[in-house]
């Protein structure tokens, strides 16, 4: 399985990008995506989760209101709707597969197949 990607690029405060994500491969059917995101000098941080089955779905604090994840099994991918950005919402953001839940959805040790990462950056 890999995972693709895409939507990154250059908005303005306060705009929107949507970011997706497709796997391809063998027969895909995780328990859950997330979306991950890495600021510069800084440690990779959760932003979102989607189980595959049922839509439960997860966010860290500071994009609650303003992101929105979803999911569209037939073509394998996952979305990662942004409205509202900030310049602190600047960073690359990854998808990640999670296909063995243990219980802590939003370390990066749940995950165990990740896209490339697509950068957003944010201009004040």
């Amino acid at each position: 399985v890999q995972l693709q990607a895409s939507g990154g690029g250059l908005v303005q405060a306060g705009g929107s990008l949507r970011l997706s994500c497709t796997a391809s491969g063998r027969t895909f059917s995780p328990y859950a995506m997330g979306w991950f995101r890495q600021a510069p000098g800084k440690e990779r941080e959760f932003v979102a989760r989607i189980t595959w089955s049922v839509s439960n779905t997860y966010y860290t604090d500071s994009v609650k209101g303003r992101f929105t994840i979803s999911r569209d099994n037939a073509k394998n991918t996952v979305y990662l709707q942004m409205n509202s950005l900030k310049p602190e919402d600047t960073a690359v953001y990854y998808c990640a597969a999670d296909r063995f839940y243990s219980g802590t959805y939003y370390r990066e040790e749940e995950y165990d197949v990740w896209g490339q990462g697509t950068l957003v950056t944010v201009s004040s």
